[in-house]
């Protein structure tokens, strides 16, 4: 599929040529140069956008319009400032129209498996950018979508926070395996936690390399010292060094 960015000074072509097949269940990491079109190929996944050429399949289904069997995670968490976090979380079953009871029971499940089961009742700035981001994983999580698009979500926050995030969202998604796609610039995230790491090339976008990260599961940060896991960060790192 190829994705052309039209506007008053000319187009922009943002994607060409990329083919992508993700097996369900799969956790799939997306590298690449700033700008190379990594956010636009979420954004075409999940509906938002349509390509110039080509076709994008989800679950099956040709995507003519904003898939809605799946869950989102941004770089900000997105929640609303005057609802709890658990009433953020639950603002899936208000729109979705799922049972209260039952998705009340399994968010407060999923927010124990992040430490959080004592902070259901707090405020968004009550809380730390690593606990909101928390919450807004177990938000896209909670109605348990198939599939999960995550674009950059741990940007924001220090290195630390990063790792604990990194082994959380682990946690939560061995607990439903959903498919994931996940943007990052962060090789060691993209190595501790994907199956497949996609290396994207400088616009316009193109998938130059698909490596399968065999490496056992679960996953720890400890990992990041092991011989193996060293040699696929060079092996990514060297891919994005001919990318500059």
């Amino acid at each position: 599929m190829c994705l052309t960015y039209g506007g008053h000074r000319g187009s922009v072509e943002t994607l060409r040529d990329v083919q992508l097949e993700i097996k369900p269940g799969e956790f799939v990491c997306l590298v690449g140069p700033s700008g190379c079109g990594k956010s636009s190929l979420l954004s075409l996944i999940a509906g938002l956008r349509m390509p110039s050429a080509g076709r994008v399949e989800v679950l099956g289904q040709h995507v003519t319009k904003p898939v809605t069997d799946l869950g989102i995670v941004f770089q900000k968490d997105l929640l609303l400032p005057w609802r709890s976090a658990l009433e953020n979380i639950m603002l899936q079953a208000e729109v979705r129209g799922l049972p209260d009871a039952q998705t009340r029971t399994r968010a407060l499940e999923l927010l124990a498996m992040v430490n959080l089961k004592d902070f259901e009742a707090r405020l968004p700035h009550e809380l730390s950018g690593g606990m909101r981001q928390r919450c807004a994983i177990v938000r896209a999580l909670v109605h348990r979508p198939p599939l999960l698009v995550m674009d950059e979500p741990f940007a924001a926050v220090d290195a630390l926070t990063r790792d604990q995030l990194n082994i959380d969202l682990l946690k939560l998604w061995s607990e439903s395996r959903p498919t994931v796609l996940f943007v990052t610039h962060g090789i060691e995230e993209a190595v501790l936690l994907a199956d497949r790491v996609l290396v994207m090339s400088h616009r316009p976008g193109r998938i130059v390399a698909d490596i399968r990260i065999d490496v056992q599961r679960p996953r720890h940060s400890d990992m990041k010292d092991e011989q193996g896991f060293r040699r696929y960060t060079r092996e990514i790192r060297r891919l994005l060094e001919t990318q500059a």
